[in-house]
């Protein structure tokens, strides 16, 4: 081989090293160009992207010209071919149509008693699960138990009391293989090929196939009974449209997947990125034990004290400011289109860098610090309009924000009221960007009966 052909050679492999290394975690390199050319850089990683932290530019974007503007191909088509054609992947009239119809579903009487069913499962986690880890003085990986209990109740919350732990358990294992594969394609397209060689791709077919057979069986035995359950696939099954007519079984079947997917993961990281800055941080631990002490020491919380809960909020909020579940959302615009002095062409990428929004100084005084007090009454009104979006912004809001909160507060006061956490030393704690924002070696923890 000759000396040309040699450096030919190097500088691929060089190449190539960095595609995967930002590739299997953008965040530093999304980071440094943020910090080194501003809040808006025309960016260039396989293919050309705008990077914004910016907040009127995400305002412009997400609620100002939001109809110029659609998820990206290349993000969202993986995730549709998934989990189907729901709230979280449709697009215009018909993303609309839907989202007028559902909304109304998630009303106060709906999530009272969503509450209830949440309380007495996360009640029987603590007696089966936390307490047995406790006694034992056992270490466990925090992320996968936050993921087993999301699990059980979105389960629970979506499809009743009625359906069979095996098969909700099955579910949750071929969904959750069908997301890593779905963000594997995502992240690197050029496995595409191999995935179809190895066996990858068959065995997410005949996944996906389980996961939507189950679903479908659970839908067909609930119209079948004549015990209506006030649970979100009732809410679905009694979603009307403007003509009278209802959804369809495909419907059905893709915005259940949706809420099942949407409500499972985001929680569960949110939850696990709390436990690790409580418990790394003794003065909020024990202002957090202390107010949740004073609010329920004879009883357990419900959705009547949810709005009473400052603290847990405050604490829940400046989690999600760290450590977004949605680090990263992505639009492509439909025409071109200017904000604040730059052209957007036709088709352009805009990747809107929540993470790095969440933690830019010019927004957050201190941002790497973990301070729940920002979220207090009097500093929320000093916060810059559109700098804080963990449950996106605009139209396209989450559906399920209030849903989300209420899981969060009711888990995190109950588990507070309990237990103290305690991070393992010696741990490297790192980032993992997929779809969501993991924990990317797991976290170590044991707990601790108060």
């Amino acid at each position: 081989m000759s000396v040309k052909e040699k450096n030919k050679l190097r500088y691929l492999q060089r190449y190539l090293f960095q595609i995967n290394t930002i590739s299997a975690n953008p965040i530093p390199f999304f980071m440094s160009i943020m910090e080194k050319y501003g809040s808006m850089v025309d960016a260039y990683f396989l293919k050309r992207f705008y990077l914004t932290t910016n907040p009127e530019v995400i305002r412009h974007i997400f609620q100002k010209n939001n109809k110029n503007y659609v998820k990206t191909n290349r993000t969202i088509d993986p995730v549709r071919d998934q989990i189907g054609n729901g709230l979280l992947t449709s697009e215009g009239d018909y993303w609309l149509k839907q989202r007028r119809s559902i909304q109304p579903g998630f009303h106060r009487k709906r999530l009272e008693d969503i509450s209830v069913t949440m309380v007495n499962e996360i009640n029987a986690y603590m007696d089966e699960v936390l307490d047995v880890y406790a006694d034992q003085n056992e270490t466990f990986v925090l992320d996968k138990e936050m993921m087993h209990l999301a699990y059980r109740l979105v389960s629970k919350s979506l499809f009743g009391s009625e359906v069979a732990d095996e098969k909700l358990k099955m579910m949750d294992r071929v969904i959750s293989e069908g997301q890593e594969y779905t963000v594997d394609l995502i992240r690197r397209p050029y496995l595409k090929f191999w995935l179809r060689l190895n066996g990858g791709f068959k065995k997410n077919q005949e996944n996906k196939r389980v996961s939507q057979a189950l679903i479908m069986d659970i839908i067909n035995d609930r119209k079948k009974s004549s015990k209506p359950q006030n649970d979100l696939l009732q809410m679905l099954l009694e979603t009307e449209y403007e003509d009278g007519s209802k959804m369809t079984d495909q419907q059905l079947l893709d915005e259940s997947l949706v809420l099942y997917v949407a409500g499972h993961e985001t929680t569960a990281l949110a939850l696990t990125w709390a436990l690790y800055l409580i418990s790394s941080h003794s003065d909020v631990e024990q202002q957090l034990h202390k107010s949740t002490l004073s609010q329920f020491s004879e009883k357990d919380p419900g959705f009547s004290d949810l709005r009473s809960m400052g603290y847990t909020t405050q604490v829940i909020d400046e989690t999600m400011r760290m450590y977004p579940p949605a680090w990263l959302l992505d639009r492509k615009a439909i025409e071109d289109d200017e904000v604040g002095g730059y052209t957007i062409n036709k088709n352009q990428d805009i990747f809107c860098f929540t993470y790095g929004m969440h933690r830019n100084p010019e927004y957050w005084e201190n941002p790497d610090t973990f301070d729940p007090d920002r979220f207090s009454e009097e500093n929320k009104k000093k916060h810059v309009p559109h700098a804080y979006m963990p449950f996106g912004a605009g139209p396209r809001l989450c559906i399920g924000n209030n849903f989300a909160m209420m899981e969060m507060q009711l888990i995190l006061s109950m588990f507070s009221k309990r237990y103290r956490f305690e991070v393992l030393s010696d741990q490297n704690i790192t980032v993992q960007p997929l779809i969501t924002l993991r924990p990317g070696n797991g976290i170590k923890v044991k707990v601790h009966k108060r």
